[in-house]
């Protein structure tokens, strides 16, 4: 009797447990791209779409993963997740070659991808609603921790165990996840009606659309966006499969997929706009500190770990904090209030100078850690109360796209801008560079006296060294001018949420 009012608690352990793997698997990836080129002898072309391949399996069947569910049932999608995702992450590190790797990295995806999309719906079909704040906070937490634990992970397996744990973690955290399932997520008949009358068209167009979408946006920066007709093709491609999907299952549907008519209700529009900016704003930043500390003071993953830990680490504190003040203030007002210390924390870090290393960044990082929980938390919240236990299954695959979409934008428009930015920072530095003036004469001399007792070519030497301190300096520049880009979409974030309305109560 004890463990049948225990079995949707150990479901919901089973359902996060998936959250925080479905986010590592791109997370660490991006952090030990490097190594797993460096393992696959592969240039950095390549190796590019090593992450890509996880993105686009995750994107495409996060669309389709609650029509799924509704139609085999959470308990089965969730074990199959499971299996495709251990197999591909066990297999990973043995691959012969980057194809063979690329092809499990897509399956791994196809396999994480299930997980997040079916957490809401069984968190919201199995807890009252007194207990659904905490749930969702703590959905939101795992998401935020996942996300900033990932370069510490990465870290310490590729200096003391082997690079193939950034796969192979998985199959450690995939057992206890399946025990959970397997206790806790009730088996459902298999929804024969939903079976005779699918709308396979819609799958294909969505998953196949958001994928491309993806991949367009993931390579957009490395191959020069308009400048390559690959990228063209997939962003174009991409968009009309969307628009096939959309009119589809606006109009010409009988029986929908996914109901996009619930976007028309209430704030809910405006709710998955706001998810959408917001993990542009997190991922944005959570770019811009690790690219900082490994261009600029040559770090490695793992000590840029600490830092991003220190973001991490505090959320857990807050999930019941968190709870607790939604079942009691306005979801507006808390996720207004996230959205400002976002923008408190962007603004702070704009003081950054060359001499920044990872603990300077921690009063800021601290600050947009507690901002990140009280709106990614508020912002579901609002959400779930806008909508029936029926429409679940669609706001789970809503939230998801717009989860994934939204923060591939943001790294793809932070990539670009601070390129661009630093491009445009050197060439105004370099112009101000007088060879003749007496300061960069000091300069010169300084360099050619440092390097003068031990290398022969002192003086070309001293010229190369003032070219990196520019190039550092410039690279500072343009990294300040990306906090400033995300301190601005804080603000634009919080008028956002003045558009809100207040949300019905449950229960």
């Amino acid at each position: 009797m004890k463990l049948d009012g225990l079995r949707p608690y150990i479901g919901i352990l089973g359902v996060l447990l998936g959250a925080v793997a479905s986010t590592l698997g791109l997370r660490v990836t991006t952090f030990g791209l490097a190594d797993l080129r460096g393992a696959l002898h592969a240039g950095f072309d390549e190796g590019a779409w090593i992450t890509t391949a996880y993105g686009v399996g995750q994107m495409a069947v996060g669309v389709a993963c609650p029509y799924l569910g509704a139609m085999f049932g959470v308990r089965r999608v969730l074990f199959a997740g499971i299996g495709v995702f251990f197999v591909a992450s066990l297999l990973a590190p043995l691959s012969p070659n980057l194809h063979a790797f690329l092809a499990m990295q897509f399956l791994s995806g196809l396999g994480a991808g299930t997980f997040i999309p079916l957490t809401i719906r069984f968190i919201v079909a199995s807890l009252p609603p007194r207990l659904l704040p905490y749930g969702l906070a703590a959905y939101a937490v795992n998401l935020e921790f996942s996300l900033n634990v990932s370069a510490a992970l990465e870290g310490w397996y590729a200096d003391h165990w082997s690079i193939a744990w950034v796969h192979w973690q998985y199959c450690v955290l995939l057992p206890l996840m399946f025990v959970c399932i397997w206790i806790g997520v009730p088996r459902e008949p298999v929804n024969t009606d939903l079976l005779r009358r699918n709308d396979w068209p819609g799958v294909a167009y969505a998953a196949l659309g958001f994928g491309l979408l993806y991949a367009g946006l993931d390579q957009g920066n490395r191959l020069d966006w308009a400048g390559s007709g690959l990228v063209v093709g997939l962003l174009a491609a991409g968009v009309i499969l969307v628009t096939l999907f959309a009119v589809r299952e606006l109009v010409t549907s009988p029986r929908p997929f996914l109901d996009l008519r619930i976007l028309a209700r209430g704030d809910l529009l405006i709710l998955i706009l706001l998810l959408g900016a917001f993990r542009f704003i997190i991922l944005s930043t959570a770019y811009i500190i690790p690219v900082y500390l490994q261009v600029v003071q040559n770090f490695r993953e793992l000590q840029i770990g600490p830092v991003l830990l220190f973001i991490a680490l505090p959320q857990f504190a807050l999930m019941l904090p968190l709870g607790r003040l939604l079942t009691r203030v306005d979801g507006r007002w808390v996720l207004a209030a996230g959205a400002l210390l976002i923008g408190i924390a962007c603004v702070q870090a704009t003081w950054l100078t060359a001499d920044w290393a990872t603990w300077d960044f921690l009063p800021s990082q601290a600050l947009q850690a507690i901002g990140q929980s009280l709106a990614l938390t508020a912002m579901v919240t609002l959400a779930v109360r806008q909508i029936t236990p029926a429409d679940a299954m669609s706001i789970g695959a809503v939230i998801q796209t717009a989860r994934l979409l939204g923060g591939e934008v943001g790294v793809a428009f932070m990539q670009t801008f601070v390129r661009v930015r630093e491009q445009l920072h050197s060439n105004l530095l370099g112009l101000h560079v007088d060879s003749m003036a007496p300061d960069t004469v000091a300069r010169l001399d300084q360099y050619r006296d440092a390097l003068g007792a031990s290398l022969g070519n002192a003086a070309d030497a001293a010229n190369q060294l003032l070219a990196n301190a520019v190039a550092r300096q410039a690279s500072v520049l343009a990294y300040i001018d990306g906090f400033t880009a995300a301190a601005i979409g804080a603000v634009a974030c919080i008028l956002l949420a003045a558009w809100l309305q207040p949300s019905p109560k449950r229960g």
